[in-house]
C-alpha cells in the first residue's frame, strides 16, 4: 500500500529537517497543508527545499505555486467549487472559460499533466469522482488522531465502501485519512484502498522518521 504523509498544519520547526530525512528514507509523496499560510510563507517554506524533492509535492493551497516550484500537483477541498466540473454542466463551463476561481479549475490542472488530487468525505461523492481525479482521500475512516472529535459519520456503511472500492471500475488511486496508525493499515488494505494517509501518527511521534519507517513496513506488507 502506498504510505502519503501530510504535514502539521501550522509551523513545526521540525518540520524542514525530518521532511529532508523522510525524502532521503523513501518518502514518495508529502501532501503540503497549510491553511493560515500566505503565499509567500509557502513559497518560502518550498524555497528551502532541494529542488529533487518538490515533484514529491502535493500543495493544498495557493496552487499557483504548484508550476512555479514543479511540484507534483494541487489538492482540492471537498467544499471547493471544482465540483461543479465533475458534471460538466453548463455553469462549469462558464467557471472555466471565465476562469473566475483559477486556484480551484480543475480543467486546468489537468491539461497540465500534473496529480490532481481531491478530499471526498460521504460515498455519494467518492463514487461520482472515479474517473475525474488522479488522487481520492477518503476521510475520516477511523477517529482523527490530530482533530480530536473528528470521527467518521455514524452511518458510514463500510460494506458498501468495499463493494464500491473493490469492485468498481475507476481511474483515482483512493486513500484513507483519518486515524491512521499501524494498527489500522490492515483494516485499509482489507477494505480495498490503495493506500493510507497519515499526519497525527508521524508527526505526533517522538521520532518522527522512525515512525514512518515504522508505518511503511506494516503498509509495504499489508
Amino acid at each position: 500500500m502506498k504510505l502519503i504523509v501530510i504535514s502539521p498544519e501550522s509551523a513545526d520547526p521540525r518540520e524542514p529537517a525530518v521532511l529532508g530525512e523522510l525524502f532521503a528514507v523513501g518518502l514518495t509523496d508529502y501532501h503540503l497543508r497549510k491553511p493560515t499560510w500566505t503565499r509567500d510563507q509557502l513559497a518560502d517554506f518550498l524555497r528551502a527545499l532541494p529542488p529533487i524533492f518538490r515533484r514529491r509535492i502535493v500543495l493544498h493551497s495557493h496552487h499557483d505555486l504548484v508550476a512555479e516550484f514543479s511540484l507534483a500537483g494541487p489538492h482540492h477541498r471537498d467544499q471547493s467549487i471544482c465540483h461543479l466540473l465533475s458534471d460538466k454542466s453548463e455553469e462549469a463551463e462558464a467557471v472555466d472559460k471565465q476562469n473566475a476561481n483559477p486556484v480551484c479549475n480543475l480543467l486546468s490542472d489537468k491539461k497540465s499533466g500534473g496529480l490532481v488530487s481531491r478530499a471526498v468525505h460521504d460515498l455519494d461523492a467518492l463514487e461520482s469522482v472515479f474517473f475525474r481525479y488522479d488522487r481520492l482521500f477518503f476521510s475520516p475512516v477511523f477517529p482523527s488522531i490530530s482533530k480530536p472529535g473528528h470521527t467518521p459519520a455514524g452511518d458510514l456503511d463500510r460494506e458498501r465502501l468495499q463493494r464500491l472500492l473493490t469492485g468498481t471500475p475507476r481511474f483515482a488511486e483512493v486513500i484513507a485519512l483519518g486515524g491512521i496508525d499501524d494498527t489500522r493499515i490492515p483494516e485499509c488494505k482489507a477494505l480495498g484502498f490503495d493506500g493510507v494517509a497519515v499526519l497525527g501518527a508521524v508527526w505526533q511521534a517522538a521520532d518522527p522518521v522512525a515512525a514512518f519507517n515504522h508505518l511503511r513496513d506494516i503498509a509495504s506488507f499489508a
